[in-house]
């Protein structure tokens, strides 16, 4: 089943961390305009960002370095890189999502290669 999120707010729940589980404020970007506009121009992250569908990203006119985690259909994290700005990061073929974040943010969550998260949208859709 294909997920489809709108853009908001959410949390991404890490478990497996060395804390245990995780709980990170999730932007979450799933329209066009949302997804281009990314973290482009901004200092910082208050947590994270999901874009959604996305296979690939860049860096270009970014103020800061980025981790950057692939999600596979299941939530499956493929792999995680940290990305300078400028840079155009090569798609992944089986990632359907991309997580952004802080550099260094996504290694104190316990987010690595293998480990599944769990999106909680801050609404309910029925």
């Amino acid at each position: 089943m294909a997920r489809r999120w709108r853009d908001g707010w959410g949390t991404l729940v890490v478990e497996g961390g060395e804390r245990g589980v995780a709980r990170v404020p999730l932007e979450i970007a799933a329209s066009y305009r949302a997804r281009t506009k990314g973290l482009l121009g901004r200092e910082s992250v208050d947590g994270a960002l999901l874009l959604s569908p996305a296979n690939s990203v860049h860096t270009f006119r970014m103020r800061m370095p980025i981790d950057v985690a692939y999600l596979d259909r299941r939530l499956r994290v493929i792999a995680v890189r940290t990305m300078r700005p400028g840079r155009l990061g090569a798609p992944r073929l089986r990632a359907r999502h991309v997580l952004e974040a802080e550099a260094g943010a996504m290694a104190g969550w316990g987010l690595r290669a293998g480990v599944r998260v769990v999106i909680e949208t801050a609404t309910l859709h029925g």
